[in-house]
């Protein structure tokens, strides 16, 4: 039987939301049916860009647009769990910007709202998708580099000094570790789960009041430890490695993967190239349709109660340093 189309909006129109909608012209069975922004004037621009057929100036027209099946949450992380109420109110499947929302209490609340409506919600994270990720998670699986021990994964970059802007910002949910820093801690969840026996960390709060880089130990059973850095003010190497009892796994720019290279020991490597042609948003989209059309309320890659539990552990992470946003009680 053939996939319903999914007619796609885009609430939001900043850069994640332009690289979505790039990469709609890759994702199979959707289609762009709409925008909306918080002026007609940006909508209609970035419709004109993308080939979006209708241009709203409100997100509540929007989401009313009985054409929409689903809707991209592209805004701001503090404006996510408002925006993703407002999606599901209307009857709307949703695809939300990592991280979903600013804390665990959020996220609660609108997960609790989508299951009582049972509509489908999804956080994108898209790096799950990556067909780099997907060779590595196939490599673990069996067994090609033993018992896996050890995991470590850094993302950070030299942003500059824009203090009112969005990363430095705390009005705005500033800090690297919602920003960056749910990709690594992302990325050890899916290897070792979502419940580390012991976290240790610390971080330098910038004179804004957010984090701009941290360091971060978890500590699971059996001696497994994954290492995690993220930054916003300094380059890091972006990479990730996966070390096991049989060999290692490392992954270039692990967030947006187009390769991985298996080592086992004393056998040489193998290196896995994705040719890819979209930028890798193609994958969740293709997920979130998948599930659509075969009447699933979450995907089974990207779990609720996992995103939760994730959302659950940066809270806590963030307790370890005594950082509150402005709007948080």
């Amino acid at each position: 039987m053939d996939e319903k189309l999914i007619k796609w909006g885009i609430l939001g129109t900043g850069g994640i939301a332009s690289a979505f909608a790039r990469d709609l012209n890759f994702a199979e069975n959707t289609e762009k049916a709409a925008v909306g922004s918080r002026t007609k004037e940006s909508a209609a621009k970035f419709a004109e860009e993308y080939g979006i057929a209708r241009a709203y100036g409100s997100y509540e027209e929007l989401v009313e647009d009985s054409n929409v099946d689903a809707i991209y949450v592209a805004t701001p992380h503090p404006f996510h769990k408002e925006n993703v109420l407002a999606c599901l109110r209307a009857g709307k499947a949703v695809l939300c910007e990592k991280p979903f929302t600013m804390n665990s209490g959020e996220l609660e609340e609108i997960i609790q709202f989508a299951r009582e409506q049972k509509l489908f919600l999804m956080e994108a994270m898209w790096t799950r998708f990556l067909p780099p990720i997907l060779k590595v998670r196939e490599w673990i699986d069996s067994g090609e580099i033993g018992e896996v021990l050890m995991v470590k994964a850094d993302f950070g970059f030299r942003a500059p000094w824009e203090p009112e802007k969005r990363l430095l910002n705390p009005s705005l949910g500033g800090g690297a570790l919602l920003d960056v820093g749910i990709y690594p801690v992302t990325f050890a969840s899916m290897i070792f789960g979502t419940n580390p026996e012991k976290i240790l960390s610390t971080a330098h709060i910038g004179e804004t009041g957010v984090d701009e880089q941290f360091s971060i130990i978890m500590s699971y059973p059996s001696g497994k430890t994954a290492i995690l850095n993220g930054a916003f003010r300094i380059d890091l190497t972006n990479e990730a490695h996966i070390y096991g009892t049989e060999g290692s796994i490392r992954i270039p720019s692990f967030h947006s993967a187009k390769s991985a290279t298996l080592y086992k020991n004393g056998k040489g490597a193998e290196t896995f190239n994705d040719d890819r042609q979209s930028a890798g948003y193609a994958f969740e989209i293709e997920e979130a349709g998948r599930c659509l059309n075969q009447g699933l309320l979450e995907s089974p890659v990207v779990p609720l109660d996992e995103s939760l539990k994730i959302m659950k552990l940066m809270d806590e992470i963030r307790g370890q340093w005594g950082l509150k946003y402005p709007f948080e009680s």
